[in-house]
């Protein structure tokens, strides 16, 4: 499937870049692969299926503020699978903090 969800770069810079994701029902991502560690942040309460390249579905329930992290490299595509609009910012961290700052 093809991304029909709208995805809007919020910022971008060396370090990370934020993008803030709309979905209506059953809007795409289409199959993408993660090139760093990301942060996603659900703006609205919803549904999602997560599709694995070898099909399988793994149903999500997003809860707004309830952040999650990923390591990098995943390769899904994430389908709005509930029946209202759904919306997250996924922050991808492009490269390690400068030394001598924590980032839990």
């Amino acid at each position: 499937m093809s991304t029909t969800a709208r995805a809007t770069l919020q910022h971008e810079d060396e370090r990370i870049r934020v993008t803030r994701w709309d979905f209506e029902p059953h809007e795409s991502t289409g199959r993408h692969v993660h090139e760093y560690d990301y942060l996603v942040v659900p703006v609205t309460d919803g549904q999602t299926d997560v599709i694995s390249p070898d099909g399988t579905v793994t149903t999500s329930h997003l809860r707004a503020g309830e952040s999650y992290t990923r390591p990098s490299g995943a390769e899904h595509e994430v389908v709005n699978s509930g029946t209202s609009a759904l919306a997250f910012v996924e922050i991808e961290l492009k490269r390690p903090a400068p030394e001598g700052i924590d980032i839990p």
